[in-house]
């Protein structure tokens, strides 16, 4: 069983940017899907705001209901006031008008307040509005990235497993068995360099017999992590 060094050497060159290849036309829909999520996460934020905002102006307007419901009160009681039978009916309805007016100024306070935090809900809002656009524009220009580089990945896919198949044509029938066993197991990493007695696969030293047979172009398998040896050029 031998193989030059150089066939080895290809046929790990071309196995690392198949994995290259593959990770990258993986990685890009992964891409577009993190995206995605994030445009999903910016909708619940910007529709949180929208429904904080809603709450808020519905809450000032069943105050400012209120508030002209007091008014109303105040009115009628002053109408009641004018006509007051006795000194404590008067009374009564002076105390009954300052409840109303106190009750009616801390409404127009409240509503006040309402008002301040309205504007600021609103300018979180357009802020999460235009987050959500930004978002949408980086999923989509991610998702065109992707898409326009996918064709040209996929091309040289078919380009480089084409280069494997007539590469493999250099490996001794005997040896192809164990060869394939590896790649199943290891793939990109089915082959390492041996670079002064040392795999660097797994970083073990081989043996002064192995080093002897890698010179011979004999097919070696490191005794550590199992990978097909070859050396440098």
């Amino acid at each position: 069983m031998s193989i030059t060094a150089a066939a080895l050497r290809e046929l790990h060159r071309i196995h690392q940017q198949l994995a290259e290849l593959r990770d990258r036309l993986e990685r890009g829909p992964k891409q577009v899907r993190i995206r995605e999520a994030n445009v999903a996460q910016l909708e619940a934020r910007l529709a949180e705001a929208r429904e904080r905002a809603k709450q808020m102006q519905m809450a000032i307007d069943r105050k400012q209901l209120d508030l002209k419901s007091g008014e109303q009160k105040v009115l009628d009681l002053r109408v009641k006031l004018n006509g007051a039978n006795n000194n404590r009916e008067y009374q009564s309805f002076l105390e009954q008008i300052a409840a109303a007016e106190m009750a009616g100024s801390v409404l127009s306070d409240e509503i006040l307040e309402g008002l301040e935090k309205i504007d600021q809900l609103g300018l979180a809002t357009k802020e999460a509005e235009k987050n959500l656009a930004s978002g949408k524009q980086e999923m989509e220009k991610a998702r065109q990235a992707v898409e326009s580089s996918a064709a040209t990945i996929r091309a040289d896919l078919v380009r480089l497993e084409g280069e494997l198949v007539q590469a493999e044509k250099a490996l001794p029938a005997d040896l192809k068995a164990d060869y394939e066993r590896v790649v199943r197991s290891k793939g990109a990493d089915s082959l390492a360099l041996s670079e002064d007695g040392v795999c660097t696969g797994c970083g073990q030293q081989i043996t002064l017999n192995m080093q002897n047979e890698l010179k011979l172009s004999m097919l070696i398998f490191c005794r550590s992590c199992g990978r097909l040896l070859y050396l440098p050029e």
